[in-house]
Parts: C-alpha cells; structure tokens; sequence
C-alpha cells in the first residue's frame, strides 16, 4: 500500500488561470495535502489564497525539488506541485529517475486546465507578436500588407495543389502536407491581422478578424440560428446570396465579383450570379454533337485544355482572351439589369 502521493498539476497559458478543473479544486482543497510552487509569481497563486488555501514555495534545481517532494511523500503525504504553464519536464525527468524501483510512491497527473478547441491559435498570435515587436525579427517587421500579397496566393495555391493531389484524406504524407499548408494559409491571416493591429488610426487584430467572420456565418445561416427553411445546398446559397446582398447594399449582380481572380473562376462566378439573379444573358454554345460527348468532369478538362491548345496555336493568349470575354459578359449583366429596372419602371 503507497505511503504518499506526488500529483503534478499542469496548468495550460491559453487559459484564465482562476479556471481550474472540478477535480483540481477538489484536490487543492483536500485536507492535509500540501500544496508547492516553485516561483511566488505563478498566476494560479491568487485565485487559491482567495480560497484560503496555503501554498509552500519549493526554489531550486528540478532534481533537488523532486528530491523534496519524494520526501515528503515517503512520510505519507499528498504532496501537490502546481506546474509551470510553460512546462515543467526537467522535473518530470528527475521524478522518474528518482521513483524508479520506489514501488510505494505513488505519481499522478491531473490536469488543472484544458485546452479549449482553437486554444493553440493564441500560440501563433504570441509568436507573431514576437516577430513583429522590437527586438524581434527584422525580415517579419518591415513586410506590408502589400508585400505579403504573393505569399498569401503561393499558400492558397499551394494547399489546392496538396488537395488536388488526392491522398489527402488518408494518414500518412499527403493529410500531414495538407495540415503543413493548411498552417501557413492560417499563418498569413495572423501576420496580416498583426500588421493591421499597428494602423495609427483605426487598428483591428485577429480578435476582430474572428469576431467577424463568427458574426457573418451566423447572420448569413438564419436556417441554422434562426427560423428560415433552407431545405437543400441551393436553398442555402440563394439565401447566402440575397444576404449578403442585402448587407454591402448592392444594387448589382456583378458587384464584389473581384476581376483580378484567374479568368476560369471569373467567367464562372459572372455566370453563376447572372444564373442566381435570373438575368439572361447571351453566352455561345457548344455544338451539340460536341456537348453529347463531354458529360463528365474528365471530358470537360479535355475541352478546355482542347480550347487552350487551340488558343496557343492562333498565338492567343487564353488567359488574356477568357478575361476579356468576362469583362463583357460583366457588362452585358449590367446592361440586361439596366433594361429590367427601366421595364419595372415603366
């Protein structure tokens, strides 16, 4: 039968410290435990005189305060050691040096907070802060948000390649890459919330940044937190759609369409709102002997890479020429919803 206990309390740095875990309080307040710290500045020292709960500073080597707190527990004590939220392995290392072959010691961990889900971003923000402070890293200090542009599209680019490249969704090298890039998309929505923290006159962080985007998933899901019926995915879009609408106060199916974005993608999302906004516009055709063999996502690359070839071969830029065709179907929205407000009108 153990003649004492040691019970290592680690504490988290992403969490209040006055928040302890139910079982920590019930140890803590245990009569006839005895309670150590190793530095009068831990941040759980308040909140636990405030329960009355006496605490001895132990101040030394790792290896000498095992050895005091292997004592006392050889006497029969519970003896408590409330950990460094920044980690205590050294102790922990001499602890097992030292309880090896002692077979009536006991030695537990019980932790005294847990990690909320997303805790660990508070890390990055406290690296980042770092990088960008004085005396940190002079590279991170002088970027802009302008100078991370290029960086932000490489890791967005970067992550749809480790997805595309389709053996993301079983352990092992392409799910560890796509939690690498992953990572660094997150990484440049930190440094530019950090940049943007430093403006002289209206200053936002990533707590804004979150705050926001927490705001909007909930004001453009009403199906979700409130009484709108959105019974399928296109029912869910067109309410995404009239929303967001409603909030920037457009007045036009093409406004917040970016025309910097690759040609594809705009000439896609061109379609997608005049489609959405029921405007018809005049878009050419395939011919149908060509549109009855292309019916899957495969035939479709092919005839784009067909149209690509077949670009090259004029001495056409396709890109160039993809946007210019988006420009005008842009147009021709605006013009097809110029003619059906002045019919409304009439």
């Amino acid at each position: 039968m153990a003649t004492g206990r040691i019970v290592l309390v680690p504490f988290s740095p992403r969490v209040a410290p006055g928040l302890l875990s139910t079982a920590a309080w019930q140890l803590l307040t245990e009569p006839g435990v005895r309670v150590h710290s190793g530095s009068p500045e831990h941040p759980i020292l308040d909140y636990l005189d405030d329960a009355d709960i006496e605490i001895e500073l132990i101040e030394g080597e790792p290896g000498e305060i095992a050895q005091e707190l292997l004592t006392e527990a050889e006497a029969g004590a519970t003896t408590v050691w409330l950990g460094d939220p920044d980690g205590e392995r050294e102790l922990v290392l001499a602890l097992g040096g030292r309880l090896t072959g002692v077979a009536d010691i006991e030695l537990e961990l019980l932790p005294g907070t847990y990690d909320l889900p997303g805790a660990k971003v508070l890390d990055l923000i406290r690296v980042m802060d770092r990088l960008r402070s004085p005396g940190g890293c002079p590279w991170d200090a002088g970027q802009t948000h302008q100078s991370l542009v290029k960086y932000l599209l490489e890791e967005a680019y970067e992550t749809v390649e480790t997805i595309e490249e389709g053996d993301w969704d079983e352990p092992g090298e392409g799910r560890d890459a796509l939690r690498e890039e992953l990572g660094d998309v997150l990484l440049q929505v930190a440094f530019h919330s950090r940049i943007a923290q430093e403006h002289p006159d209206d200053p936002f962080g990533i707590d804004e940044v979150a705050e926001g985007v927490a705001r909007k998933l909930i004001g453009r899901h009403p199906h979700v937190f409130g009484d709108t019926v959105a019974e399928t995915a296109a029912d869910v879009e067109a309410n995404w759609d009239q929303i967001k609408a409603a909030e920037k106060g457009r007045t036009s199916a093409v406004q917040g369409v970016p025309l910097a974005q690759p040609a594809l993608s705009l000439a896609d999302k061109l379609l997608k709102r005049a489609h959405n906004a029921d405007i018809k516009v005049a878009v050419p055709r395939l011919p149908e002997e060509l549109s009855a063999t292309v019916t899957d996502p495969a035939g479709v690359g092919r005839l784009l890479l067909a149209v690509v070839a077949h670009a090259r071969s004029l001495g056409v830029d396709p890109e160039a020429a993809l946007r210019a065709a988006g420009r005008t179907l842009r147009d021709e929205i605006v013009a097809e919803e110029g003619s059906q407000q002045a019919t409304a009108a009439g």
